[in-house]
């Protein structure tokens, strides 16, 4: 592909501390903004005192809901366009930018004080007085749909937000009904705190001559962020310009336009200054969108012979007191599209439900939901190979769909686009020596440890977005260099690597001279989604391979006219034009730098379609447990990857390493927990667990590219895939250790309490 990088040539500058967060925005005159947080998880708002706050010197300004109401604000409604079971629509929820006559909770936004420094602001927002009628409250969604529990909203019957079904019904109970074998399980993928680097953060800004609005906050598209500010504010798109630079840490929960941002800009506009706000962590823990919270049962049917005959899902995902635009479709139509994983299952039937409680509203989190679909059948699968008798490689072989079966239409209408799921299973055997596990095992029982393994297999969906295109740009400055223009920018993926080495191979010049200009207000108006959904460098990697090839085709015209020479005469090789059979050229770059600003110029707006693909693995995981105090250690794990051509190695492992490392966060330590009044518990690291780098210091990456059939690059997606293949594979290994105890099951998070009080229950049963 050209000129390499070595390394990002990003991580100098975020290394050194010269990175741009939100936090490092400043401007003159800037004034500060602190919110005032709902204490209760459902409570009437009676009141809201704020007049010793308003007479405090420094203080400019205090809103509350009744601002915000008044301004015709709301969040941006839910992603979802299609109808649920039996031809349900998707209700009508209004996002309350801060509360108005209801808290649905703690957290939620209630006040929001301006003044000229922090610590008046923060000051004056403790002097403020609310005023609850305190109401019941349900955290949990399965309770939450039961008889008699608190209701959220008047108009939402029962909580249920959403009944969202998939497959055939009566074909799936036909299969289960003439099943030689039925396994079933119950699984909870905990609801999580995503937890970037950098805590939520914002500055509004207000130009009242051209009614224009600046907000610098973390992002993971400006397009989505401006989008969704228009939506919640009212505000036309063209007077929003969304800045985001350097991200601390995306994950889908910087996806959306947060309810903070709404204020802000209302804020900026009444006191005539910048505002700034920096939540501090414990905001984040309560206010950021949290990820997972579904709980999940899944059936599969198997013949005699351990072929896969059908399987059937209901999962009961917990929305939080309201909707987040993503939340709700990520739990709905995606799992569907790849419920049968990688095997050859003719029949699904699915149910998903959504419902509200007095919780954080969730959302997309590193993996959408894919991680969920891969953990139960991963989990049944192994689970009917212990049932029956069957290894648990042979049960897979057997299923599996084969190389030649691709593109692979499943029973729920989506393609499978390529795939070797055989390949990636064999080489994840040989990659961690598999055959030599015995000994392995052998020697942590002679040491007093429980040892298990697992061999996972899983696709996930890659390219979801909701543009119908994803517009890039190529510009060319007047020293001949060329700047690319995409609104997907990056949160840690090495956009600003990626995105100049494709162009630069297309082009032929040194990927130094190209500069990438992601999310930029002041660049072309761009349409397309942002970075989500493992899409980047296949939408818009593709879409910029694109516009560089439209770049050679209008070089070539302009080289025929400057070399005055027929086109039909000139070939483009390495970054020149070349006269056929002479010793006269151009370069590129001189044509650029010699017509730049004129009708002429180089200049590229591409306008690509969006890409789609079905990435592929094997993951291998073994562990030790030791039984004294249920720790676990990951002694091995080899992850076999096919995210298409690896466009550059070393951006590709960063992202599987660090989908790794989030997937073996939910399963060895991390979990949000609400009182049942709905306060938040584990609302600090004391008592949230994250993953460290020490959990798992023997990674062990490999390729087996299968080029995507509909992108030119031939790339998958891959910033999700860790994640994907990491839960179910670690879980499976941690009950595998455990199974001779006759632990079959705990639920997520593994941690060491958990695991220690599962081996002594069954010892005093024993």
């Amino acid at each position: 592909m050209g000129v390499k990088f070595r390394g990002r040539r990003e991580d100098y500058r975020l290394v050194t501390g010269a990175g741009c967060y939100t936090s490092d925005w400043n401007f003159p005159d800037q004034v500060y903004a602190v919110f005032v947080r709902s204490n209760r998880g459902h409570a009437k708002l009676r009141g809201i005192d704020a007049s010793v706050a308003r007479e405090m010197e420094g203080v400019l300004a205090v809103l509350t809901g009744e601002d915000t109401m008044a301004a015709g604000f709301g969040a941006a409604p839910s992603l979802i366009r299609y109808p649920g079971k039996g031809g349900m629509s998707f209700p009508k929820i209004h996002r309350e930018v801060m509360a108005e006559t209801r808290v649905r909770y703690v957290g939620q936004e209630v006040a929001l004080v301006v003044a000229t420094t922090e610590t008046i602001a923060q000051d004056a927002a403790e002097s403020i007085i609310v005023d609850y009628e305190d109401m019941a409250s349900v955290v949990d969604a399965e309770d939450a749909l039961k008889p008699g529990a608190p209701q959220l909203y008047d108009h939402i019957q029962n909580n249920l937000v959403f009944d969202f079904e998939y497959g055939n019904e009566a074909v799936a109970k036909e299969a289960f009904v003439g099943a030689a074998h039925v396994t079933k399980l119950v699984l909870d993928a905990p609801r999580l705190i995503g937890n970037p680097m950098e805590p939520k953060a914002a500055l509004a800004t207000y130009d009242p001559a051209t009614e224009v609005y600046d907000l610098y906050a973390p992002s993971q598209g400006m397009t989505m962020m401006r989008g969704g500010l228009s939506v919640g504010t009212g505000i036309p798109p063209e007077k929003l310009r969304c800045h985001a630079y350097d991200v601390g840490g995306g994950f889908g929960v910087r996806a959306e336009a947060y309810s903070e941002y709404c204020s802000l800009l209302l804020a900026a506009k009444k006191v005539g200054r910048p505002v700034k706000w920096i939540s501090t962590r414990s905001e984040t823990f309560l206010s950021d969108h949290h990820g997972r919270a579904a709980k999940m049962y899944g059936e599969l049917a198997l013949d005699t012979n351990g072929k896969f005959l059908a399987v059937r899902f209901t999962w009961i995902v917990n929305a939080g007191g309201y909707l987040s635009g993503s939340g709700s479709f990520i739990n709905t139509m995606p799992p569907s599209t790849h419920a049968i994983n990688v095997y050859t299952i003719p029949v699904v039937h699915g149910v998903h439900r959504i419902v509200v409680t007095n919780t954080t509203p969730t959302t997309a989190y590193r993996g959408a939901a894919r991680p969920n679909v891969s953990y139960i059948v991963e989990r049944l699968v192994d689970e009917a190979a212990r049932e029956m008798g069957i290894d648990r490689l042979d049960l897979r072989r057997r299923n599996i769909i084969p190389k030649e079966s691709y593109p692979y239409s499943t029973p729920t209408g989506s393609v499978y686009d390529s795939g070797d799921v055989t390949g990636l299973l064999e080489d994840a055997v040989k990659f961690s020596d598999w055959s030599g596990y015995s000994k392995r095992l052998a020697d942590s029982k002679m040491r007093g440890k429980l040892r298990g393994r697992a061999l996972c297999v899983f696709t996930e969906p890659a390219g979801t977005g909701g543009s119908p295109v994803e517009e890039t740009a190529i510009k060319f400055t007047e020293t001949g260099k060329a700047l690319l223009y995409t609104v997907s920018g990056p949160s840690g993926q090495g956009h600003e690597t990626s995105y100049p080495e494709i162009v630069a191979a297309v082009l032929g010049i040194d990927p130094h001279d190209i500069t990438l200009r992601f999310s930029d207000p002041d660049g072309p108006f761009l349409r397309g989604d942002g970075t989500i959904g493992s899409r980047s460098l296949m939408s818009y990697g593709s879409a910029l391979h694109n516009a560089a090839k439209v770049v050679i085709e209008k070089g070539h015209k302009l080289a025929a006219k400057h070399l005055e020479v027929g086109a039909q005469d000139i070939d483009f090789v390495e970054g020149q034009y070349r006269v056929k059979g002479t010793d006269l050229f151009v370069g590129l770059q001189e044509l650029a730098k010699t017509y730049v600003d004129t009708e002429n110029t180089l200049d590229t707006q591409f306008a690509g379609a969006q890409m789609y693909s079905f990435p592929t693995g094997a993951h291998v995981a073994e562990v030790e447990v030791d039984p004294e105090t249920g720790v676990v250690e990951i002694q091995s794990y080899v992850g076999v990857d096919d995210c298409g051509t690896v466009i550059n190695h070393e951006l590709a492992e960063g992202q599987v390493q660090g989908g790794i490392m989030q997937g073996l966060g939910q399963v060895l330590g991390e979990v949000c927990v609400y009182s049942d009044e709905g306060q938040l518990v584990s609302g600090s690291f004391m008592d949230y667990c994250m993953p460290r780098a020490h959990d798992i210091n023997c990674l062990a990456l490999y390729w087996r590219p299968i080029p995507a059939p509909n992108n030119p690059l031939g790339a998958k997606g891959v910033g999700e895939a860790g994640t994907t293949g990491a839960v179910p594979t670690l879980a499976n290994a941690i009950i595998d250790a455990l199974h001779p105890l006759g632990v079959n099951h705990i639920d997520l998070p593994l941690s060491p309490s958990r695991i220690w009080e599962a081996i002594n229950r069954m010892q005093k049963l024993g």
